[in-house]
């Protein structure tokens, strides 16, 4: 609860340090990184770094969680919360590493508007980043508590399989023979890797196979830059990673998860690579013995792109209640329709619960037609890969 001293004044100041908030993360990251580089080399994403898509997510998250609480007194946002403590438990993030970054970003925002930041606007907004800082804290130790702690294990690749000619999919099995814990279908796990200049990169990956006993599967897109630097750990993996080799996996984790019961009217939306968390979602629902309608969407930009299509229309085909959508931009096979998804003429039944995954234009696109139609806000779900940009453009 922010104090109602400090709540005036960052409703006062809230404009100002909003429009700057860009200009501020990037002057923070600049000295965040000077002062600390292994953070750059081993921890955070620079690829995302280099896009300044890390950039965009912060200021927005600083700005939505400042938002909520001057909006919301009487409740914290845990939704955003949980999103991001999950990513961050995955990464291995330490409570140590939020005095670090709290430094150099009032450092920032000290910079950056000057004068406009007397001690009292500082102080406030000091309140504001422990508030969010241990929030987030106490959730990841609580997580990382739950999946036996940060450590990384070592998973050696049991199989190789080609999907597309830009998606490869890794099964992997425990190099060390111990035990594997279970985990729930839409969750994903980090990976983290050495590259040829010794950086240790990690990036996530959701889990696309059916939770299992003692295997892990994950689905791999390699990341083209489009007039920027192509994906550094998914182009090392496309290119070096074969049978018998071994990467370094942390726990599974993420909150977009199945919360529905045999009896829930479901659907499952994606677009391109986000069909990952949807695949799991279907086996483990084809597994245990989902009986309502469950409505399967996809889009993608022709049938030879569509990744792991196989297992996508088998699980599908397993439900007793399930229909499968398939929206394709080129090349449209019978049965298929062209263009970008459009739900108009997709029935969506009552009680609705909507779990969607792919590029973030499609998401707010299928969000905002789910809307349209009834589905309550509430039980529409989302997983954004890479940094959440959908808090900097909240609408």
């Amino acid at each position: 609860m922010l104090s109602e001293q400090s709540a005036a004044i960052v409703r006062a100041t809230l404009p100002a340090v909003g429009a700057a908030l860009d200009t501020i993360t990037e002057r923070f990251y600049a000295g965040l990184f000077e002062a600390h580089p292994e953070l750059l080399r081993d921890l955070f994403n620079r690829g995302n770094q280099a896009a300044g898509t890390q950039r965009q997510a912060l200021a927005g998250s600083v700005a939505a969680f400042a938002s909520h609480l001057l909006n919301h007194p009487e409740q914290r946002p845990d939704a955003m919360l949980r999103r991001i403590a999950h990513k961050h438990a995955s990464l291995g993030v330490t409570a140590e590493q939020y005095g670090i970054v709290h430094e150099h970003l009032f450092t920032a925002i000290a910079g950056v508007l000057g004068e406009a930041v007397p001690p009292a606007v500082a102080a406030a907004w000091d309140e504001v980043y422990w508030l969010m800082a241990n929030a987030l804290i106490a959730v990841e130790r609580r997580l990382s508590e739950e999946r036996g702690g940060p450590a990384w294990r070592p998973w050696e690749v049991a199989e190789r399989v080609t999907e597309t000619a830009d998606v490869v999919t890794f099964r992997l099995r425990p190099a060390d023979g111990g035990p594997v814990r279970d985990f729930s279908a839409g969750q994903y796990v980090s990976v983290r890797v050495t590259l040829p200049d010794g950086a240790r990169q990690i990036r996530q990956y959701s889990l696309s196979g059916a939770p299992g006993p003692d295997l892990r599967q994950i689905s791999v897109k390699r990341v083209l830059g489009d007039g920027g630097p192509d994906g550094e750990v998914s182009h090392h993996l496309h290119a070096r990673v074969r049978e018998g080799d071994v990467l370094e996996l942390s726990e599974a984790y993420g909150d977009l998860v199945l919360d529905a019961g045999p009896d829930t009217p479901l659907l499952l939306a994606s677009a391109g690579i986000g069909i990952t968390p949807i695949t799991a979602m279907l086996a483990h629902l084809a597994g245990s013995g989902h009986r309502a309608p469950v409505t399967v969407v996809h889009g993608d930009r022709s049938p030879a792109t569509h990744a792991l299509r196989t297992d996508h229309e088998s699980w599908t085909g397993k439900l007793p209640d399930a229909a499968l959508h398939l929206w394709y931009e080129q090349e449209a096979p019978a049965g298929a329709r062209t263009g970008l998804v459009d739900l108009a003429g997709v029935p969506v039944a009552p009680g609705t619960r909507a779990y969607l995954c792919g590029p973030l234009p499609f998401m707010r696109a299928v969000r905002a037609q789910l809307l349209a139609r009834g589905v309550a806000p509430a039980g529409i779900h989302y997983e954004v890969f890479g940094p959440d940009l959908w808090l900097a453009g909240q609408d």
